[in-house]
């Protein structure tokens, strides 16, 4: 008898579903993050192109409408996905794309079956372009100058030479947008850009609204003048770089509000410097790892708050021990409620494309405000320094930040084909060096589960591009053709006592 309950237990316990271990779990600031698996993944090829003939990058940024995601019969979820590229092709020089935002419908299949293919499935369905508070084209080139609109002040702005791609043109001036952060809100657009760096209220038809300017510390200047040029000069003339290339304060070249998001519970936008200013230290990547976080209220443009955020630190292989350890620039947020936070940080130079091919720090990560110091008011001025030389200054207590997801675990890219690292720098399945998007939806009935959805910015690049309303084509010098990625994540989010 003794021997038959001994089998009958045994047989129980195999019969019991087997749990799977988290990649990873994290505690922070009395919240758990638990890494359960990668579980999808889709793409859209480089030379796909939107209704006015132009080349798609589903680039820098991307947001759920809300209430649009839904579980459909047969286990599969749909959704309408807004998707932000940035400035339009400029590895060889800025032009006058007119930045703009796509609408797609997503149709996401999970599955339990690995090795997959693709169960993440775009299909494509609007494309909204933007305009300046009058009416005309916004565009993507360096600023030079400046427009000014009544009730907005003055705005990055190019003043450019024939018709802004190299041809033949009358010229003119346009206000300049490098397109970086994304809130869908009430059936229109906040976005945040690297230029000013300013927050963009925009309607539903992509006219330009409201204009949130930061303070002057964040402001970029030469000379002792505002000057809003990233470096960036326009295809048409390389020659044309301000003096000096790198501003003397403010935001770094190519670092302004990198990342844009919208907490509910607070009813506030926030918004983040890629990486330090560059008085905190923003010069070097070995100083720069002190953010600035800036809260705002959409209903009436008033700032509400500032944090510092301390970027995470990586060493490059590639670099000499005097240049490491590096920040790892972030380059989107997504708010949790209660002062928590996702944040997308990477190193860069890493991945499909490039010339090494293993990235080491590629991470969703979470940080908190809770017990950090409010700044404002304290170091707003243009030459003000929370962080000279990126050293905190001791009164300040910046947010708690924690590491969480690790992108690049190949036990699990590999589920889908995909891979970190290699000898190849062209192999299929390769992730791409940017990652930019972020956004969670939920687990259908799981209160604690999500699906992190994170996408890569291939920097529109092709061998079969075309631009300027398609109608010219461009193939890029690097030779390579990127697809537009996206990544699936399970997660959990729960509080410590749960």
């Amino acid at each position: 008898m003794v021997s038959i309950i001994r089998s009958l237990l045994i047989a129980a316990l195999y019969a019991l579903p087997v749990l799977a271990k988290a990649v990873n779990e994290t505690e922070c600031a009395g919240s758990k993050f638990s890494y359960e698996e990668l579980v999808g993944y889709g793409s859209l090829p480089s030379n796909f192109r939107d209704k006015f003939g132009d080349t798609i990058s589903t680039g820098s940024s991307i947001a759920f409408e809300k209430g649009s995601w839904k579980k459909q019969r047969g286990g599969k979820y749909t959704g309408k996905l807004y998707v932000l590229p940035d400035r339009g092709w400029n590895t060889e020089g800025t032009t006058a794309y007119q930045p703009r935002l796509h609408v797609f419908d997503i149709t996401f299949a999970p599955t339990k079956s690995y090795p997959s293919g693709e169960n993440l499935v775009y299909t494509y369905k609007d494309t909204i372009l933007f305009t300046d508070p009058a009416g005309n084209a916004a565009c993507g080139l360096d600023p030079t100058t400046t427009l000014t609109f009544s009730g907005h002040g003055a705005l990055p702005a190019a003043a450019y030479t024939g018709d802004g791609f190299g041809n033949a043109g009358a010229g003119g001036t346009c206000v300049s947008l490098d397109t970086e952060g994304l809130v869908v809100k009430d059936g229109s657009f906040w976005i945040s850009d690297e230029y000013g760096p300013f927050l963009y209220h925009f309607s539903s038809t992509g006219k330009m609204g409201t204009v949130l300017r930061p303070p002057a510390a964040v402001i970029p200047r030469r000379n002792n003048a505002t000057s809003f040029s990233s470096d960036n000069p326009p295809i048409y003339d390389p020659s044309l770089s301000p003096s000096p290339i790198d501003p003397d304060s403010g935001r770094a070249n190519n670092q302004g509000f990198e990342g844009l998001t919208y907490a509910a519970d607070e009813d506030a936008l926030y918004t983040l410097l890629q990486s330090a200013a560059i008085n905190d230290g923003g010069l070097e990547k070995t100083t720069n790892r002190y953010a600035r976080l800036l809260k705002y209220s959409p209903a009436d443009g008033a700032l509400q708050g500032q944090w510092v955020v301390p970027l995470p630190l990586y060493n490059d292989p590639t670099k000499s021990p005097k240049k490491n350890p590096r920040t790892a620039a972030q380059s989107e947020i997504h708010a949790l409620g209660g002062g928590r936070f996702l944040v997308l940080a990477r190193d860069s130079g890493f991945g499909r494309g490039q010339d090494n091919t293993e990235s080491v720090y590629r991470h969703v990560d979470v940080f908190s405000l809770a017990g950090a110091t409010d700044i404002s008011g304290r170091f707003d001025g243009a030459t003000d320094a929370f962080a000279p030389d990126g050293v905190l200054d001791a009164a300040v207590t910046p947010a708690t930040y924690c590491s969480f997801l690790d992108i690049n675990v190949n036990t699990q890219l590999a589920r889908f084909g995909l891979l970190n690292g290699g000898d190849d720098n062209d192999a299929p399945g390769l992730l791409n060096e940017k990652w930019e998007g972020l956004d969670l939806v939920p687990v259908a009935g799981k209160d604690d589960e999500y699906y992190l959805f994170v996408s890569s910015d291939n920097d529109f690049i092709t061998q079969d591009g075309y631009y300027n309303g398609g109608k010219d084509t461009y193939s890029d010098g690097s030779g390579f053709s990127l697809l537009n990625q996206a990544l699936v994540f399970r997660v959990k989010i729960r509080e410590s006592d749960d």
